[in-house]
């Protein structure tokens, strides 16, 4: 019996999507995307922001949406698309997040080391590769740059790319934070090629303007909210204990995947080891891993006999967060060392365990980078300029990289 592939879904950012491709169902319904559903979009940000629950799956969704939507504009306006052109670029732009692992950006480099979520989507892209017969080629060099047709990477990874259009928008609604909303519609529409390259026509140029700083707002607003930061760092530092307690031969409670993550570095080689993970390879177990053996985990650390992780887990899960500062320039010496007294002496712990009760680093925020990789206005004398230079609004604040300097320590050190 013949299945009905051509879905629709509801989605509340969007309305109803269709998917038109059978072969993009299929991909949908397979085990590696259908994972995404057990990973939230934003890491930890709901502790912030209530309403941020929705997963890496809606963004992928969202995003295929999006990408027909761009891809029947272009060809609309001439622009030459193959019909396997389109499956490809929009199975690239739905297997583009494949990689994440458990609470996203949250714990990038801490489950694996040296490599990120780009390069493991990757490594998923062409295993599916394989299991497809050969279905991704073209999808695959899309999202490698590797494809004569330049503007199709470019849909796919730029700084006007479809992942951005969807995941402002879509973090935007969910997190409640209005100041994130931007014409996804409306850049759409205004989308053009010249000399192989993705442009804005003339007429979208008030929407890109308001899509920088939509994206510049929303990184001060929610992803780098100063909470969300004090609980995705204690997270990082609740792995790095198990890990070391675990290679000090402790037997701490994990899922079988995770006790592998934990028991090992695991660095990029890793991945094309086939031994390293027994019955199965570590790409096998990665895809294993999602949001729910951290949280399942975390809540029986929080009884282990070490005061570090049980400490750290209890935190996390119970939202007893650390206490967070931010300024502009960095903490002093001095101010670091007073804290640092502080924990020793009320936790009498080791100075090499400091660095779980004390964390102090830098975050970045830039919404523009000029460089190779420019967002294109298409003048209306057909010539081209990028945005820094068409615009009529200074954008320069935009260009710079600001820098600010925190410290996360426990709140009890506040109390007299």
């Amino acid at each position: 019996m013949k299945t009905n592939k051509k879905k629709i879904i509801n989605d509340p950012v969007f309305g109803f999507i269709t998917i038109q491709s059978e072969f993009i169902f299929d991909l949908i319904e397979h085990p590696f995307v259908q994972r995404l559903r057990r990973i939230k979009q934003l890491g930890l940000s709901s502790i912030v922001f209530p309403g941020v629950n929705h997963t890496r799956f809606e963004h992928a969704i969202g995003a295929v949406h999006l990408m027909r939507l761009a891809i029947s504009g272009l060809i609309m306006k001439g622009i030459e698309i193959s019909d396997d052109e389109a499956e490809a670029v929009t199975a690239a732009i739905l297997l583009h997040d494949i990689g994440h692992g458990p609470f996203s950006h949250a714990l990038e480099h801490s489950l694996v080391e040296g490599i990120s979520h780009e390069v493991i989507s990757l490594l998923l892209m062409e295993e599916l590769n394989r299991q497809f017969n050969g279905r991704l080629d073209m999808a695959i060099r899309i999202f490698k740059n590797e494809y004569p047709k330049k503007f199709l990477h470019q849909l796919v990874a730029s700084q006007l790319d479809i992942d951005r259009l969807d995941y402002l928008r879509r973090d935007s609604f969910f997190s409640g934070v209005t100041e994130g909303t931007i014409g996804s519609d409306r850049i759409i529409k205004m989308l053009n090629v010249r000399d192989d390259g993705l442009v804005i026509e003339h007429k979208g140029i008030y929407s890109i303007e308001k899509f920088l700083i939509s994206r510049r707002l929303m990184y001060w607003q929610v992803y780098l909210h100063k909470t969300v930061l004090s609980a995705e760092n204690m997270l990082v530092k609740v792995l790095r204990r198990a890990t070391e307690l675990v290679m000090q031969g402790h037997d701490l409670f994990a899922t079988p995947a995770l006790r592998v993550f934990l028991a090992r570095k695991i660095t990029k080689a890793c991945f094309t080891d086939p031994t390293l993970g027994h019955q199965k390879n570590i790409l096998e177990l990665f895809v294993e891993l999602d949001d729910s053996d951290l949280i399942s985990a975390m809540k029986q650390w929080q009884y282990h006999e070490d005061k570090i992780l049980s400490y750290l887990s209890g935190a996390v899960i119970h939202r007893k967060l650390f206490r967070i500062k931010i300024q502009n320039t960095p903490f002093s010496d001095k101010e670091i060392t007073e804290l640092e007294n502080k924990i020793i002496d009320r936790w009498a712990m080791d100075e090499n365990e400091l660095g779980y009760f004390l964390i102090h680093d830098s975050i970045t925020n830039f919404a523009y980078a000029s460089g190779s990789d420019k967002i294109n206005i298409l003048m209306k004398d057909g010539n081209v300029r990028e945005i820094n230079d068409a615009s009529d609004v200074n954008l320069s604040s935009l260009l710079q990289t600001v820098r600010k300097y925190f410290v996360c320590y426990p709140k009890e050190l506040d109390i007299k």
